[in-house]
Formats: structure tokens, sequence, C-alpha cells
């Protein structure tokens, strides 16, 4: 299969294109399988192109990604933490019932 190589020049404008034509369609998708072929490319690159797009004008969507990993990553911490001091309250209460059950020297 023959991979072809487009120009920035070309991807821009067709990414342009599919944004300034994406209201005239029901959705983004046929807007994308509409202009593709205007292109010369296949809908999936240029979806691509359009992703790409988005994630660079767009860094509050990349902050927000890397946001919800860190909330997701603290809260896996908080609950391993969690149950460790829960095992701690309980050995300590283990341990000071047995302490008083000892006779004193």
């Amino acid at each position: 299969m023959k991979t072809r190589n487009y120009t920035p020049e070309i991807k821009e404008r067709a990414v342009r294109m599919l944004i300034e034509a994406v209201n005239d369609y029901p959705s983004t998708w046929s807007a994308i399988q509409a202009i593709a072929p205007k292109i010369g490319c296949t809908p999936e690159t240029l979806r691509s192109w359009h992703k790409k797009h988005i994630d660079k004008t767009i860094p509050a969507n990349i902050q927000a990604q890397d946001q919800a990993a860190r909330i997701k990553e603290l809260e896996r911490e908080n609950k391993e933490l969690k149950q460790a001091n829960e095992i701690i309250r309980k050995a300590a209460a283990f341990f000071a019932q047995a302490e008083l059950g000892r006779p004193h020297k």
C-alpha cells in the first residue's frame, strides 16, 4: 500500500474546510466523509488531522485529561491509605488489649 505524504499546508487547509463545513452536515463524521475525497485523503486521515488540531488548539482539554488522571491516582492512593490506617488501628487495639491482660512487673 502506498503511503502519501501531505504538506502541512494541505493538512491545515483540509482541517479549516472541515471546521467551516461541519455545521452543514448532521455530524462531524458525515462532514469528514464528504470533504476527504475532495482533498484526496481517506476519511480516517482527515479525522486524525482534525483530532490533532483540536488537541493543539484546546489545551484545556489536555489539562482536564491530566487532572482527571491525577484525581483517579489520588483516589486510589487515598483508598490504600485508609486501608492501611484501618489495619494499624486494629493492630493497636489488639496490642492494647493484650497489654491490659498482662501482669505488671
